[in-house]
């Protein structure tokens, strides 16, 4: 998707100059091989611009200045106005616009859940243009859904899934239009399931910022996106693009 570090210029040039003919003791020989130092110092900075070019393919955030498209009344009027749009280096990946403000309950006891969001609460409204993928690196079509907050059950199931328990799962909009219901976490992930196709729900990570800027686009290890922003008053952050590693 993006090349990681600088490593990536490094092959780039290391591979194309493999191709260079290498002289042999002949001095005659070598000297009918070698391009000019001239021709070669341009081909280097020809080759180090595209990888660089290479480089800047990074994901970058946009306003979208208008609601949320074909949604319930009920649940465009918990949002947001203005929303926000992931674009990649194939164009837009997702849109996303959050409630207004969350409802928080008791901290919770376990260190592993980051949130003191109620199980099941409506977190916001995601939309893909195309097809797209979620943490799980299962395929989810084109549409708009609904994202609620629940954190996983500690089971058998679900250990390794990721360092905290905190997940928002994602609802075809046809499927969940009252942004007051509050599913548990076996409802939900029924619900789920028709987002992925699959047995397992539709799922995207959330965490704590790691920053005090928002709204804010960053990236997170090799692969992920992250998008952190306030609701009402809550510091929230969702991957939106990356997938579970192992």
């Amino acid at each position: 998707m993006v090349l990681s570090s600088r490593a990536g210029v490094t092959q780039l040039v290391e591979c194309d100059l493999a191709k260079v003919d290498v002289a042999g003791s002949n001095p005659v020989s070598r000297s009918k091989s070698r391009p000019p130092e001239s021709s070669m110092m341009k081909r280097l900075v020809l080759l180090s611009s595209l990888a660089l070019s290479a480089l800047a393919q990074d994901y970058k955030l946009e306003p979208v200045a208008t609601a949320a498209p074909d949604v319930p009344a009920a649940i465009g009027g918990v949002l947001q106005a203005q929303g926000y749009r992931v674009v990649g280096p194939k164009g837009p990946w997702c849109e996303i616009w959050f409630r207004k403000s969350i409802q928080q309950g008791p901290k919770p006891s376990d260190d592993a859940i980051a949130f003191s969001i109620p199980q099941g609460t409506l977190i916001g409204v995601l939309r893909f243009p195309g097809t797209a993928a979620d943490r799980r690196d299962q395929v989810i079509k084109a549409g708009v859904y609904t994202l609620r907050y629940s954190d996983y059950p500690v089971d058998g199931a679900h250990q390794g899934v990721a360092p905290q328990r905190d997940f928002a799962l994602m609802t075809p909009i046809a499927s969940d239009s009252d942004p007051n219901a509050a599913p548990d976490f076996k409802t939900l992930v029924q619900w789920s399931t028709k987002a992925s196709s699959t047995t397992h729900p539709a799922v995207l990570a959330v965490e704590p910022p790691a920053g005090t800027t928002f709204p804010a686009l960053g990236k997170e290890g090799d692969s992920d996106w992250v998008l952190s922003v306030k609701i009402g008053d809550l510091p929230f952050a969702i991957i939106l693009v990356g997938k579970t590693q192992g």
